[in-house]
């Protein structure tokens, strides 16, 4: 853990919290502030309250399902009791919902709902219970409060199979720009991520991709650390969109 004070007044939160991405983005806005980890299952974000804990940083981890719009309401409620007091500085929405690789003619209407509810849906729910904290935040944050989002491949290429998928990711990114153009002008930074290549987590051990070859996998700390980079930027030039991907990639 950084030796960096953490803030006694601002507080950051992240969604779609589990053993990747979404632990490196807690560990490292740990360094700053308290950190808020949400999750559907307490086993998603545990152990990573305890690693963060360990270390001297402050946690909290509360299950929600960013679907649902009353569950997102009863997580909120929950931390403005655990932190009374405090406006976020950061939201991480790292929700990925309706993950469905199929032919076409083999994916049932059901599969598209469940992806526009836990990308499209999830967002929403999400952005409309954080941005009024980041809001508050805009005149005393030592940085622009910010919503960052975590987007992927299918936020801008619709491959076979992944239909239902695409479809839930290119709306996140069309909430996400228009996010950015109500709120940036409010001080708030929206900014949507495309994570474009496998991310080396422990799901995609097993998974061989660019030739095995070093680094040819995303590094979720790495992630993280752009992460951190968007939240700190001036408001003179802020990032709407960033695109990462392994260099070994081909354009």
């Amino acid at each position: 853990m950084s030796t960096t004070p953490v803030s006694k007044t601002l507080y950051a939160l992240i969604a779609g919290v589990g053993a990747g991405t979404g632990r490196s983005v807690a560990l490292r806005f740990a360094q700053a502030y308290p950190v808020v980890l949400l999750a559907r299952k307490p086993e998603s974000y545990a152990s990573i309250v305890s690693e963060i804990r360990a270390a001297g940083g402050e946690a909290l981890g509360v299950a929600a399902d960013t679907s649902d719009a009353a569950s997102v309401a009863a997580a909120f409620e929950i931390v403005k009791r655990e932190l009374p007091g405090k406006t976020l500085a950061a939201a991480v929405f790292n929700v990925a919902g309706g993950f469905a690789i199929k032919p076409f003619l083999d994916v049932a209407v059901s599969d598209l709902d469940d992806s526009l509810a836990g990308n499209a849906r999830g967002l929403f729910n999400f952005a409309q219970a954080t941005l009024p904290s980041l809001l508050e935040s805009v005149p005393t944050s030592p940085h622009p409060p910010s919503l960052i989002v975590t987007g992927a491949t299918a936020s801008v290429r619709g491959s076979a199979r992944f239909g239902t998928f695409a479809a839930g990711k290119f709306a996140v990114r069309g909430l996400t720009q228009s996010l950015a153009r109500e709120f940036g002008p409010q001080g708030v930074h929206v900014a949507h991520v495309i994570v474009d290549g496998v991310i080396d987590i422990p799901r995609t051990a097993a998974y061989t991709v660019n030739e095995g070859k070093p680094d040819g996998k995303i590094s979720p700390d790495a992630i993280a650390e752009n992460y951190w980079n968007l939240h700190t930027q001036h408001r003179s030039a802020f990032t709407q969109e960033l695109d990462l991907r392994p260099y070994l990639e081909k354009f």
